[in-house]
């Protein structure tokens, strides 16, 4: 089964337009970009988006160029309580320290659910991709209680929360990177989360039949976006999420899901 991850996120906002009727205020969503390419550009339009069909009012912070991290953080203490909620587009520039500008996102906040510094039981909201995979485990009735589940990638959006996720939900997850840790795991899993960004290097023979493959890994290459799967598991698993148009959009969603639950906190 290929997961159509628009289709998911037009259900997702259907229910956010009800929700939004029964909030007479604006509502206001800041993001602070720190990269100036394309690609950081096509993620910001995207929510940009979003938030227009929500009548949700984006508020966009651009560090300037060479700023440095108190500079960012100065930039999300202003902008917090100007907004219901508040996105780090991610990567800042590489003489920025990320942890400490996502500390200063207060946790009522953070739609993105990453500030470092909080427990994930003690966060007011959840990572939008591990809520991505948790609205297609339960469209799909996938259980992973039991199961053995590989996540490929330790990062701040896919991997950590994602396995946090498994992990509450009883599966018994390893965490492997493309440093650390053999991907021969992969051979045994039940369940496989990508998040690398290495675009095409989990091929067929490297996944048993009828393993469910969330593909959250995404990079450029030949000018096209692609995913950490080779299109050919598709013919193995039995669910895969194809990128683009899997678990991209669903997230996109849940960040709006998010902000909507910390404007009722």
């Amino acid at each position: 089964m290929i997961i159509n991850g628009k289709e998911i996120a037009e259900g997702i906002y259907t229910e956010l337009v009800v929700e939004r009727g029964h909030v007479a205020r604006p509502i206001k969503l800041g993001i602070v970009v720190g990269t100036q390419d394309a690609v950081i550009e096509s993620f910001v339009r995207i929510k940009t988006r979003a938030a227009a069909r929500l009548n949700v009012e984006m508020v966009r912070v651009d560090l300037t160029v060479g700023a440095d991290t108190q500079v960012a953080i100065d930039a999300v203490k202003k902008l917090s309580p100007e907004v219901d909620g508040v996105i780090v587009q991610l990567p800042l520039p590489m003489n920025i320290n990320t942890d400490e500008v996502l500390a200063a996102v207060p946790n009522e906040r953070d739609v993105d659910g990453i500030n470092p510094t909080i427990q994930e039981q003690d966060r007011s909201v959840h990572a939008p991709v591990a809520g991505a995979v948790a609205e297609i485990f339960k469209r799909h009735e996938i259980d992973p209680q039991g199961k053995r589940a590989v996540v490929v990638g330790a990062g701040r959006l896919v991997g950590a929360p994602v396995a946090a996720l498994l992990r509450t939900r009883g599966a018994d997850v390893s965490i492997v990177t493309l440093e650390e840790g053999s991907l021969d795991a992969l051979k045994s899993a039940d369940i496989i989360v990508l998040g690398a960004g290495n675009p095409g290097f989990i091929k067929p023979e490297m996944i048993k039949d009828g393993v469910v493959l969330i593909d959250a890994g995404t990079s450029e290459a030949g000018g096209k976006v692609m995913g950490d799967a080779d299109p050919a598991c598709a013919d193995k698993a039995s669910l895969l999420t194809p990128v683009p148009g899997g678990v991209g959009p669903i997230a996109v969603a849940m960040i709006f899901k998010n902000l909507f639950a910390l404007v009722q906190k």
